[in-house]
């Protein structure tokens, strides 16, 4: 199987780690609850066909990405970049434009 990083471009999935499912939603960290904490961690579906999944790319760049992939027959289609190298928002690329340059 092969899975394209944003960054470093087409890479086999040897160079990644499964990172699990995109999907769930993390609690918040003052959740207390002990079933939510449960639910999250070990509660999955089995989802057949188009799928989210978080990889990172151990063996290159390190970083974090969001891949859709069909879990039937491995077929990989979009990945993006995820956490604080992401695509910024329109409101940061503003705030970066209005910097100035030394």
């Amino acid at each position: 199987m092969r899975i394209p990083c944003p960054i470093c471009g087409e890479r086999d999935v040897g160079e990644f780690t499964y990172g699990g499912d995109a999907t769930v939603a993390r609690p918040a960290m003052d959740e207390t609850d002990p079933a939510v904490w449960n639910r999250f961690v070990y509660d999955r579906e089995n989802p057949r066909g188009a799928h989210l999944e978080f990889w990172q790319h151990t063996g290159g760049c390190r970083a974090w990405i969001k891949l859709r992939r069909n879990v039937l027959t491995h077929q990989v289609g979009a990945s993006e970049l995820v956490g604080p190298w992401s695509k910024p928002s329109e409101k940061d690329a503003q705030t970066k434009r209005q910097e100035p340059v030394e």
